[in-house]
C-alpha cells in the first residue's frame, strides 16, 4: 500500500491544557501531520498567554522551531470571555514548565494564515482551531479568495445534546466569539466538528492518565499534571471521572478518523439572541431543507483514542 503525504495543517490555538496535548499528539505524528504553523488566539487567557503556551508546548516536545504566531487579541464584535476559572491564571497550571527560549514570528498570525494558503497549492492545507474562530474568520474576511483554497477545517467547538458548558445553550469557544463562527460555517468550506456531545466521552480516567505519568518522560508527567489540574473542574461540575480531553480529538481525527462517527447536518450559529447567543443550531434529524454544511461527529472510541495519545505521546 503506497505511503500517504503527511497532511498539512495550521493549529489555531487557545492553550489551554487539552490545547496543549492536542499541539503535542500533532507534533509527535510527522508521518500523518506536517504543522506548517502555530496561530495563537484569546480565548481560555488572554492572547499573552496563548501566543506564551504555545511555544511552551513546542519546547516541551523538542520542536522549538515550528513557527507560532501572535493573532487576534480580541473577538470580532464583543468583549472577550476567558476561563481562567478551568485552566488556571495561567492557561497551563498543572505542571511546573519553564518560559519559552524561542521567539514569537514576526507578523501576525491572521497574515501567515493567509499567505500559506495563498502560497500552498489549493486543496493541501487543513485549518484545525482549537478556540474560537476569530483569526479563522477574520483571514476569510480580509482575503476571500483564499475559502476555496482550503482542503477541510476540523474544529472543536459547538454541541448538540450537551448543549452548553458556559452558558446554558452554548460552548465557551463559539461562544466567545459567534460572528467569527458563523462567517465560518457559512464559508462553504468542508468543516469537521467535534462538539462537547463527542469530547466528553475522551474521558482522561485516573488508569488512563496513570498510563501517561508511567511514560516517565517530562512529556508524559506533564501531561498527567495537566490533567489533575483540569479535572477538579469537572469532577465538581459535571460529576465525570475525569477531564474531558476536547482538543485532542482534533489531532486525533486527522490521524484516525475511523475513531469518530458522526452525521452531515446543517449548523447554523446563533448572534442575536441573549438568551442562547454562541449556540450551534444542529439539525441533528434532518427537520429543516438546510443544506448540511457541516461534519457533526456524535461518537468516539475512547479506548481507541486514548491508545493512540499515549502512543504517540510516548515519542516525545
Amino acid at each position: 500500500m503506497p505511503r500517504t503525504m503527511p497532511r498539512k495543517i495550521i493549529i489555531d490555538t487557545d492553550p489551554g491544557q487539552d490545547d496543549a496535548v492536542a499541539i503535542l499528539l500533532a507534533l509527535a505524528s510527522p508521518e500523518e501531520i506536517e504543522v506548517l504553523g502555530i496561530t495563537a488566539v484569546a480565548g481560555n487567557v488572554p492572547l499573552e498567554l496563548t501566543a506564551k503556551n504555545a511555544r511552551i508546548i513546542c519546547e516541551l516536545a523538542g520542536k522549538p522551531d515550528v513557527k507560532v504566531y501572535a493573532g487576534c487579541d480580541r473577538p470580532m464584535a464583543k468583549t472577550l470571555v476567558t476561563a481562567e476559572h478551568v485552566h488556571g491564571q495561567t492557561g497551563l497550571n498543572g505542571p511546573k514548565l519553564p518560559d519559552p527560549l524561542m521567539a514569537l514570528q514576526d507578523g501576525h498570525g491572521v497574515d501567515f494564515i493567509i499567505d500559506t494558503l495563498r502560497a500552498e497549492p489549493a486543496g493541501t492545507v487543513t485549518l484545525c482551531p482549537l478556540g474560537p474562530l476569530t483569526n479563522i474568520a477574520t483571514a476569510f474576511e480580509r482575503a476571500p479568495d483564499i475559502i476555496e483554497k482550503v482542503q477541510e477545517i476540523v474544529l472543536m467547538g459547538g454541541a448538540y445534546l450537551e448543549v452548553g458548558n458556559i452558558t446554558p445553550a452554548a460552548e465557551f469557544n463559539i461562544y466567545v466569539d459567534p460572528e467569527a463562527a458563523e462567517i465560518t460555517f457559512r464559508s462553504g468550506v468542508p468543516i469537521v466538528v467535534m462538539p462537547l456531545d463527542v469530547t466528553h466521552k475522551a474521558l482522561v480516567t485516573p488508569a488512563r492518565n496513570d498510563a501517561f505519568r508511567a511514560l516517565g518522560t517530562p512529556v508524559g508527567k506533564a501531561v498527567a499534571e495537566m490533567t489533575d489540574f483540569f479535572e477538579r473542574f469537572d469532577k465538581e461540575k459535571y460529576g465525570s471521572e475525569g477531564a474531558p480531553l476536547h482538543d485532542p480529538c482534533v489531532t486525533a481525527y486527522l490521524i484516525r478518523p475511523e475513531l469518530f462517527s458522526g452525521r452531515h447536518v446543517n449548523v447554523e450559529i446563533e448572534v442575536a439572541s441573549p438568551l442562547t447567543r454562541g449556540m450551534t443550531v444542529a439539525d441533528w434529524w434532518g427537520v429543516t431543507d438546510r443544506a448540511p454544511n457541516a461534519m457533526f461527529m456524535g461518537d468516539i472510541d475512547a479506548d481507541g483514542f486514548f491508545a493512540l495519545l499515549t502512543e504517540r505521546l510516548a515519542r516525545l
